[in-house]
C-alpha cells in the first residue's frame, strides 16, 4: 500500500488500543464499576471485535488518516464528529444483530453500551488529534514569540481572525498579534482567539502606545475606502505602519486571496462597500456559450476574459490587434482554467473584411466590445484613428454580429461620451448611437455600458503620477478643482457583467455604472505620495499644468434628454434612448469615408457637426493643422 496512507500509523495503532479499551470503560461506567463485567465477557468480546472493525473502516473511508492534525480545524472537527457517529451507528445495528443471533442465552449487554461507546470514541479521537494541533501551536509561538514583532489586527471578523491563525502558523513572518480592533460594540471587552477585543478605532494610536506596536494589520476586505483613509490616516498619524487585506472585489475576481497582506495601496483607499451581484444570472447568461471580447488584451478586456472564465463558458474568442497583449492574456488563462477552449485572434476591428470572417467562422453568441482608443489628449491629435476605431470598428463588429446571429453584444463606452468635449468622447457617444440602433434592427440585446476612470489602466494618470514620484517630481496635475470617478477593473468588469443580464430584447439601453463620489486628481496625486512614504512640499512637488485639449473639469454621467433611473441592481442605472436623439445617423458613413480618406479636417468637422457639445470648429483645426504630422503617420 502507497506509503503517504500511512503517514498517521501512529494514530492507527493508538487507535486500535484505544478501541479496545473503551467499550470495557464505557461497561464499567454503565454498572458503576468492574465487578460484575466478566459475566458479560462473550457478549463483550463480540461488541470489541465489532467496534474494532467497524470503526477502523468507517474512519479510513471519511479519510481521517489521510490528515495532517497539526493544522486541524473546524472543518476537521465536524470530520472526525461525523465519522464517529457514522461508526457508532453501524457499531450499534451490528452488535445486536449479531448478538441476538450469535450469542443466544448469553447475557447480553445494556442498551445503552453502544451510545456510551460511541460518547468515549469521540471524545478519545477527537481529543489525540487536537492534542497534536495545539502541541504544534505551542511548539511554534515559544519558538517564533521571542523576535515576534507585536501587531494590531484591525477588523475581528473572518478576515481578521484568519490572519490571526496566519501569523501565528507561521513564525517566520515574526508578527505576533496581541489584540483585535472593532468599532462593534457587541465584540468590545470579548476574547477571539485568545486575543482581546479592544475599540473602537479612534483609540487605535492609544491601544498601539500601551502594547508596544508599530505594524498594524486593516483586515476589513468589505470596509469602502472612506474607512482605509481614515485608518490609515491614523497609522500615519501615529507613526505605525499600515498593511491591509484585499477588497472584496479583488477577492472574489480569484486572482487574490484574502490572507495576502501587502501595504496600503491606491485601490484601498478608493474601494466602495461591495453590493450583491446575481452571479447566478451572469451565469445563466454565459454558460456553455461561445463569448468573443474584443480589445482582449487590453485592461478591461482582459479582466472580461478572467471573469468569463469562471462562469462555464463553453469558449472564449480573445480578440485584439496587438500580439504580445494577446500572447500574454491566452497563456496566463490556458494555465488558471485548463478545461476552458481559448482561441487567440489577432485582427483589427477596422478591418470589415478580417472581422466578418472570424463571426462566420466561429459563431460567437455573446460579445464584448471592448476594443477603442481611449486616451484623450492623443484622440485630439489623431481624430482619422478615433474614428475609424471607436466609430468605424464598431460598426464592422455590430454589422457582423448582427449576420451571425449574436443574442448578446455589451459596448464597453465611457463617461466622456456625455457632453462630450474631445473626440475620444465625441466618438463613443456615435458608438452607443451605433449599438441602439442595431438593437432595434436585430432585436437582441444590444447595449452600451458606460463609466469612469479604472485603476491600474494602461494610461490611466496613476502609473503616471508613480513614475513621477519615482524619479523625484514634480507631480504635474492639470489644475486644483479638476475632478474624475474612478473604480477598480475588476469592480467594473463584475458590474459590466451585471449589466449585460439587465438588458431588453431591442430596447439598447446604455447602462451606468454608480461610480461614487467623484475625486479631485490633486487628492490622487496626494495620497500616492503619502503612500510612497513622502511628504507633499518636503520630498515631491505637485505643480499644475492647465487643462489639456478636449480635457473638461469634471465628467458627468447622463445627457440632459436622458430618461434615467435605476435598475434592480443598486448600483446600475440605465438610461433609456436619450443618446440617438443627439447623434443623426444619417451623417455617420460621410464620418467614417472621411476618415477613412484621411482628411482630417473634414472629419473634425463632421464630427462637430454630429456631436455639438464639441469645442469650436475652429479650434479643432489648429489642433489638426498643429499636429498634420502626427496625424499623417496614423
Amino acid at each position: 500500500m502507497p506509503q503517504r496512507l500511512f503517514r498517521n500509523r501512529v494514530f492507527i495503532a493508538l487507535d486500535f488500543v484505544g478501541w479496545l479499551a473503551i467499550p470495557v470503560l464505557a461497561l464499567a461506567l454503565r454498572l458503576d464499576g468492574f465487578a460484575g463485567i466478566a459475566d458479560y465477557h462473550q457478549s463483550l468480546l463480540l461488541f470489541m471485535t465489532i467496534s474494532v472493525i467497524c470503526k477502523f473502516l468507517t474512519l479510513w473511508q471519511f479519510g481521517l488518516y489521510r490528515r495532517y492534525w497539526g493544522y486541524a480545524s473546524v472543518d476537521e472537527m465536524m470530520l472526525i464528529i461525523t465519522s464517529v457517529l457514522a461508526a457508532g451507528v453501524v457499531v450499534g445495528v451490528l452488535h445486536f444483530a449479531f448478538q441476538y443471533v450469535v450469542l443466544v442465552g448469553a447475557p447480553r449487554l445494556p442498551q445503552s453500551l453502544p451510545f456510551l461507546d460511541a460518547v468515549l470514541t469521540l471524545v478519545y479521537v477527537g481529543g489525540s488529534r487536537f492534542a497534536l494541533r495545539i502541541a504544534v501551536q505551542l511548539r511554534r509561538r515559544v519558538a517564533g514569540h521571542p523576535a515576534a514583532e507585536p501587531v494590531l489586527i484591525v477588523g475581528a471578523g473572518d478576515a481578521g481572525m484568519m490572519i490571526a491563525k496566519e501569523l501565528r502558523a507561521n513564525p517566520q513572518l515574526k508578527l505576533e498579534p496581541v489584540a483585535f480592533i472593532d468599532d462593534d460594540p457587541d465584540k468590545q471587552r470579548n476574547t477571539i482567539l485568545g486575543l482581546p477585543v479592544l475599540g473602537p478605532q479612534m483609540t487605535l494610536p492609544e491601544i498601539a502606545r500601551a502594547n508596544g506596536v508599530r505594524q498594524v494589520i486593516i483586515a476589513i476586505p468589505t470596509a469602502p475606502g472612506r474607512v482605509i483613509r481614515e485608518i490609515r490616516d491614523l497609522c500615519v498619524n501615529a507613526g505605525l505602519t499600515a498593511k491591509t487585506v484585499p477588497g472584496m472585489f479583488d477577492i472574489l475576481s480569484g486572482r487574490v486571496s484574502v490572507s495576502q497582506i501587502r501595504s496600503v495601496q491606491i485601490e484601498d483607499l478608493l474601494r466602495r462597500e461591495p453590493v450583491d451581484t446575481d452571479q447566478a444570472a451572469v451565469g445563466e447568461m454565459l454558460e456553455g456559450m461561445t463569448v468573443l471580447v474584443t480589445g482582449a488584451g487590453g485592461s478591461i478586456g482582459s479582466e472580461l476574459c478572467r471573469q468569463i472564465a469562471g462562469f462555464n463558458a463553453r469558449q472564449i474568442v480573445l480578440l485584439g490587434h496587438g500580439e504580445n497583449s494577446i500572447f500574454e492574456v491566452h497563456n496566463e488563462l490556458k494555465t488558471k482554467f485548463t478545461s476552458l477552449e481559448l482561441i487567440p485572434v489577432i485582427a483589427d476591428i477596422r478591418n470589415q473584411q478580417r472581422i466578418g470572417e472570424v463571426f462566420e467562422r466561429l459563431r460567437p453568441q455573446a460579445v464584448f466590445h471592448a476594443a477603442a482608443h481611449k486616451h484623450v489628449p492623443l484622440m485630439e491629435l489623431n481624430p482619422v484613428e478615433a474614428v475609424t476605431n471607436n466609430v468605424g470598428g464598431t460598426q464592422n463588429v455590430l454589422a457582423a454580429a448582427e449576420r451571425t446571429g449574436v443574442s448578446h453584444f455589451v459596448l464597453i463606452s465611457t463617461d466622456k461620451a456625455v457632453k462630450p468635449a474631445n473626440v475620444m468622447g465625441a466618438t463613443k457617444l456615435i458608438a452607443e448611437t451605433l449599438v441602439h440602433a442595431a438593437a432595434e434592427r436585430s432585436g437582441a440585446v444590444y447595449v452600451s455600458v458606460r463609466f469612469g476612470n479604472v485603476l491600474g489602466s494602461r494610461g490611466s494618470v496613476v502609473p503616471l503620477f508613480q513614475r513621477q514620484i519615482a524619479a523625484g517630481g514634480p507631480v504635474t496635475v492639470t489644475h486644483p478643482e479638476m475632478t474624475r470617478y474612478f473604480m477598480t477593473i475588476p469592480e467594473a468588469v463584475q458590474l459590466v457583467l451585471q449589466a449585460a443580464t439587465l438588458g431588453t430584447p431591442g430596447s439598447g439601453e446604455t447602462f451606468v455604472l454608480d461610480m461614487g463620489e467623484p475625486m479631485k486628481i490633486v487628492q490622487l496625486a496626494r495620497d500616492l505620495i503619502h503612500l510612497s512614504g513622502l511628504e507633499e512640499g518636503r520630498d515631491i512637488e505637485i505643480t499644475f499644468s492647465g487643462l489639456r485639449p478636449g480635457e473638461k473639469m469634471f465628467e458627468e454621467l447622463f445627457l440632459e434628454s436622458e430618461d434615467f433611473g435605476r435598475t434592480v441592481h443598486a448600483k446600475v442605472f440605465m438610461a433609456r434612448n436619450g443618446q440617438q436623439s443627439q447623434v443623426p445617423l444619417s451623417g455617420i458613413g460621410r464620418l467614417t469615408a472621411a476618415a477613412e480618406a484621411g482628411d482630417a479636417g473634414l472629419a473634425l468637422r463632421l464630427l462637430a457637426e454630429a456631436v455639438p457639445s464639441l469645442r469650436p470648429l475652429a479650434e479643432r483645426r489648429a489642433v489638426a493643422a498643429s499636429s498634420k504630422a502626427s496625424i499623417a503617420l496614423t
